[in-house]
């Protein structure tokens, strides 16, 4: 490790070079000078694709021209073409949205395509101020008793990230095939696009193992201390990880079903390994539920078999209104209402006669769950406006005061001749 260090230290060197510190300055100053001059405002006339190419071509030519009388400037010529690799990597983004869609792309971007090109050019920078084979032989220490070298580790980091972010695509390209071939359900897909990239994910990280000198005792070792964290410190999340494998291949929990969850219907978004993304229309939140909680809980779907919702609305009306009348009005009142749904019919009952009118029971069809607290009102406003038309009223509870006299009290003197009190 130390000699490692002193290679970096090393590297500072360049920096007392006159020639150096004048590109790196030149190389700023054009960076911030391009951000000043508003390049969206000036260049707005040209197609985004030549805009992104305009910044580092031009510092390439001031590169060229400065480099005509004999000065030095590999260091701004390499900023020019990391720049302009830069901004290719947006045009490769914009290709790629016509293909995928935008989510994909985006993490497709962010995890795999923009590190692995800082890696590059970072890998690039250092064998312009060293050798990395020579770098790559460096001696950072030994575990379980094989020496490790600075080679090996990046080799490593770099083959685990691929491996955590690389495979999503391929994966799930090989679980739609199967999906073809098989004629399963998507939720079978998708179990089979999470299994498929776990145990890739395994393997590489083993054979990633035996590349660094991990030999086979070594590899049961760490197994065995995974398994006591699985047994004291993350079983949860283990156990999280089993459920949504579970509910994958069940399939009673899957993108697109709605929940009730604390009486709110929920739409579920995502069911990874460890908890579901569902959203809540009411307030436009996201929750994450962990999976095993789907299977120590109660839920209620409302598209377990279809996407129908049978919704009830009770009113009440006066006594004096003929209940067969009230019962019609209310059905097609319904059916009315755009979003009510003609098949199944809707249905008025006579449900209870209470203290202040006789109560009725609405009850209709819908094809959108997440949709019924705005059908209900719109439901409910149609009954009013209904109601009002026809002369149907919907008595409010009233109570009658009886006017009770109460006799003097024989204590009081003259009580005889004072008259009766009473209540009002």
């Amino acid at each position: 490790m130390s000699q490692l260090l002193w290679e970096i230290l090393g590297w500072l060197g360049y920096l007392q070079r006159s020639a150096v510190v004048a590109q790196l300055l030149l190389i700023l100053g054009l960076s911030v000078g391009w951000h000043l001059i508003n390049p969206q405002r000036r260049l707005g006339n040209l197609h985004p694709a030549l805009r992104l190419l305009v910044a580092p071509i031009a510092m390439l030519l001031i590169a060229w021209l400065i480099e005509l009388p004999g000065g030095k400037t590999g260091l701004v010529s390499y900023a020019g073409l990391c720049w302009l690799g830069w901004n290719l990597l947006n045009l490769l983004n914009q290709l790629l949205l016509l293909l995928l869609p935008t989510s994909t792309i985006h993490q497709l971007e962010s995890r795999l395509l923009r590190p692995l090109f800082l890696v590059l050019v970072g890998l690039n920078l250092i064998s312009k101020f060293d050798n990395p084979a020579d770098l790559g032989v460096i001696k950072l220490g030994s575990l379980f008793g094989e020496i490790l070298t600075l080679n090996n580790l990046v080799i490593a980091m770099l083959v685990t990230y691929l491996l955590l972010v690389g495979t999503k695509l391929p994966a799930a390209g090989v679980a739609w095939m199967l999906q073809k071939l098989l004629s399963c359900s998507d939720s079978s897909r998708k179990a089979l696009e999470l299994i498929i990239r776990y145990v890739v994910i395994g393997i590489g990280i083993t054979a990633v193992g035996f590349h660094i000198g991990l030999n086979s005792t070594a590899l049961v070792a760490i197994a065995g201390g995974l398994s006591v964290g699985l047994g004291f410190g993350i079983k949860e999340v283990f156990s999280n990880f089993i459920s949504g494998i579970w509910l994958l291949f069940e399939g009673s929990v899957r993108p697109g079903e709605i929940l009730m969850v604390d009486g709110d219907p929920c739409e579920v978004r995502k069911l990874g390994l460890r908890a579901t993304l569902l959203w809540r229309d009411r307030d436009n939140a996201e929750l994450l539920i962990p999976n095993q909680m789907f299977f120590t809980a109660q839920a209620t779907s409302y598209t377990a078999t279809d996407r129908m919702r049978r919704s009830e609305i009770r009113v009440g009306a006066a006594y004096s209104h003929d209940p067969q009348l009230v019962l019609k009005i209310l059905e097609q009142t319904a059916l009315s209402v755009p979003r009510v749904l003609n098949h199944p019919a809707p249905r008025a009952l006579q449900v209870h006669y209470g203290d202040s009118a006789i109560e009725y029971s609405l009850r209709y069809w819908i094809s959108d769950p997440m949709s019924n607290i705005g059908i209900v009102s719109e439901v409910n406003q149609a009954i009013w406006t209904a109601f009002k038309r026809e002369g149907i009223e919907i008595p409010f509870p009233q109570q009658v005061n009886t006017v009770r006299e109460i006799p003097p009290l024989k204590s009081e003197p003259g009580a005889a001749d004072n008259p009766p009190l009473s209540l009002h």
